[in-house]
């Protein structure tokens, strides 16, 4: 059975899209490699503010309990 054929939406060219294929459905291979190196950046920033996030709400909760008032 072959593999359907689409055109990317970057360049134009058209491909197979292939199961297992890295990156987006609309984009060939070429075009979605530097895609799957960014996310991987940015974790570790959103992982950081996210821990920030929850020492705030953690030292919050703790200043509400044991206020005393």
């Amino acid at each position: 059975m072959p593999f359907p054929i689409k055109v990317c939406v970057v360049c134009e060219e058209e491909f197979e899209l292939r199961p297992g294929k890295p990156g987006f459905a609309n984009r060939c291979p070429q075009c979605s490699e530097p895609e799957a190196a960014g996310p991987a950046a940015k974790d570790g920033d959103v992982l950081k503010t996210s821990r920030e996030a929850n020492a705030a709400r953690r030292q919050a909760i703790k200043d509400m309990l044991y206020s005393g008032k």
